[in-house]
């Protein structure tokens, strides 16, 4: 009994540990972005990152306002300047997007983290606000994705 348990969960746990890969942008530009400059004050500044050991293997969209701005994967981060006033953070999920409404003020950064949950197919993915603090010290650990 206990051998015909032992490939599903070993394969399971393979499937959850494995890497992905993206796109990813300079190192310069990578630098410049974790000095967490203030932006405009006509315009807000949007972190989202990806920093967790759950589900490795996958890559998930990510969108603000209905416009994609990359394809997640563990230890990376994207960064956006928008209009300040109510955004619009998607993350591609099981069977649909998962949104999170925010309204942003103009001259200051926010923080979001992309997590990734079970789902009954294939894992599924949330976004969450995060303190400055949190926001700052994760996207330190992370690097910059295209």
């Amino acid at each position: 009994m206990f051998k015909n348990l032992l490939t599903p969960i070993l394969a399971i746990c393979l499937l959850l540990s494995g890497c992905a890969t993206v796109p990813m942008a300079s190192k310069e530009d990578d630098a410049k972005l974790k000095t967490f400059q203030k932006p405009a004050d006509n315009k807000s500044g949007i972190y989202i990152y990806r920093n967790s050991f759950v589900g490795q293997a996958l890559k998930k969209n990510i969108y603000i306002n209905g416009e994609m701005i990359g394809e997640s994967a563990n230890k990376v981060f994207f960064y956006k300047e928008v209009e300040p006033g109510e955004q619009t953070l998607s993350t591609e999920s099981e069977f649909s997007e998962n949104d999170l409404k925010v309204s942003t003020e103009g001259g200051k950064n926010y923080f979001f983290e992309q997590y990734i949950k079970m789902g009954v197919f294939v894992g599924g993915a949330g976004l969450k606000a995060v303190s400055d603090a949190e926001g700052m010290k994760n996207v330190q650990e992370c690097k910059l994705a295209k």
